[in-house]
């Protein structure tokens, strides 16, 4: 077969596995982030969660700030040159490599997500600066020994690696099982490596109906936890200032005017591996 034939035979795999019937976190968060790639099944249950609980927007879109301000610091303050990024979700505006590669042009990421729709717009618009390197996993969080092992094929683990996982360790359940995830991840990164985690957190009666009502959907469960459950994912490792706190209150931008509105119910934090 050609490489064209090969390449329409991918595509048409890659749309068979696409469940357009039953909501999905990735197009269901690109819904509230003002993206395009989501179906009328994440934008019904989008506007009802919104009718339920209009703060949800809020947490998606100032978790997406927060990712920017944690890669920053992490390429500029801590000289970090290599991302992993899981449960990347659908590309939008600055993601991971764009913000690491516009202060660091040489830096590595690799993004690791299992969403069909996810693979298929990663391919194309994941791309890199000539110094840099940016690749794309098919794989599965709960796999963290294949994701190491392929990720090796990108970034060099025996230096320094930023783990990125962001609103998505509430997809795992209970919570100690993300803590065990955590550890083996952790656990293949050099010394000196970073763990950055955000998630939402069950901070108001608001964002705990959201939470029951996206699981009541038929979509596969999220799970809002308690702030001292989120700060537990850190565990073994030195949290960097302000530790775990609103994704608004960590690192503002100098200057930035404080957050309007209602406190968001999402919180995050970064520490490093000693």
């Amino acid at each position: 077969m050609s490489d064209q034939g090969s390449g329409y035979a991918a595509a048409s795999e890659l749309r068979s596995r696409i469940d357009t019937t039953t909501p999905h976190s990735a197009r269901f968060w690109n819904y509230f982030v003002g993206g395009k790639d989501h179906y009328e099944v994440d934008r019904e249950v989008g506007d009802q969660i919104k009718e339920i609980f209009p703060g949800l927007v809020d947490v998606a879109r100032t978790s997406r700030h927060f990712l920017g301000r944690i890669v920053r610091h992490l390429a500029v303050e801590q000289g970090v040159r290599q991302f992993l990024d899981i449960g990347t979700g659908l590309p939008t505006g600055d993601n991971t490599h764009q913000v690491a590669q516009s202060v660091a042009p040489d830096a590595r990421i690799v993004y690791v997500d299992n969403d069909p729709l996810v693979l298929t717009h990663a391919r194309a618009l994941l791309t890199s600066t000539p110094e840099g390197a940016t690749a794309y996993l098919d794989a599965d969080l709960y796999d963290p020994a294949t994701i190491l092992e392929a990720a090796a094929g990108t970034l060099d683990l025996s230096r320094p690696v930023a783990l990125m996982i962001l609103n998505t360790l509430g997809h795992v359940d209970p919570v100690e099982r993300a803590q065990g995830l955590i550890k083996e991840l952790m656990a293949g990164l050099a010394p000196g490596s970073f763990l950055a985690v955000s998630d939402g957190t069950a901070t108001s009666p608001g964002m705990i109906a959201a939470s029951e009502a996206y699981k009541d959907s038929g979509a596969v469960p999220y799970h809002v936890r308690s702030v001292a459950e989120l700060t537990s994912l850190f565990d073994g490792l030195e949290l960097l200032e302000p530790g775990v706190v609103r994704v608004t209150d960590w690192r503002p931008e100098p200057g930035a005017a404080p957050a309007a509105g209602p406190a968001v119910d999402a919180y995050g934090g970064v520490a490093r591996k000693a």
